[in-house]
């Protein structure tokens, strides 16, 4: 039910989405991120370890969260995946504070925000009833998203001519907006979730 409610919204956005193809691949992003060992912790500041973390994170505690979807392939959504970087500039922005390590940042948001505050923050970046692929996404400025988190929605604004970008509008007014990585697009191409990186994390309220 969620889901259909979820594919409603974004169809109402007036965004174009990629037409189906024959026979998408199921393969999930919960599995593309934790494929070959990755999401552990590193020295990476410009992977998605700390992202896939707090997934995992948020499922065990709550096994039941909608965070479940982006584990299931059989459902079509696009997430907007937040580097490690991202992660570190949200806790210095709560803490005022620089943490050297991944494994500190996760921890310092975990105690900072709890698990329920980290559980919406995941759903702000998952847009149900796609996959929205780059080619689409950069034909849609102006179009609005609904996400995952009810009630919540992201703005699609897409700069420059010659070599557009991609900025997401989040419901953080004090803040830079995070930008789509022009390298980390369509990621899981070919299935029915795919994911873009993003250099800041979406964030659903005015920190």
């Amino acid at each position: 039910q969620l889901t259909a409610v979820l594919f409603t919204g974004a169809l109402a956005t007036g965004l174009a989405v990629a037409p189906a193809q024959a026979a998408p691949a199921e393969q999930s992003l919960a599995a593309v991120l934790t494929a070959d060992g990755n999401g552990t912790f590193d020295n990476n500041w410009y992977d998605y370890d700390i992202v896939t973390q707090a997934v995992l994170g948020v499922l065990a505690a709550k096994p039941d969260s909608n965070v479940k979807l982006l584990t299931d392939g059989s459902v079509a959504l696009t997430a907007f995946i937040p580097n490690d970087r991202a992660f570190r500039l949200l806790a210095h922005d709560i803490s005022h504070k620089w943490y050297s390590t991944e494994k500190g940042v996760f921890d310092r948001l975990v105690k900072k925000l709890g698990i329920d505050a980290i559980e919406k923050v995941l759903l702000y970046h998952v847009v149900a009833g796609g996959p929205i692929m780059a080619k689409d996404a950069l034909k849609a400025d102006g179009a609005k998203l609904a996400t995952a988190l009810p009630g919540k929605s992201i703005k699609v604004d897409v700069q420059g001519r010659n070599v557009p970008t991609i900025v997401l509008i989040d419901l953080d007014r004090n803040d830079y907006n995070p930008r789509v990585n022009p390298w980390q697009t369509d990621i899981n191409e070919g299935n029915k979730q795919v994911a873009y990186g993003i250099t800041r994390v979406l964030r659903p309220i005015n920190l």
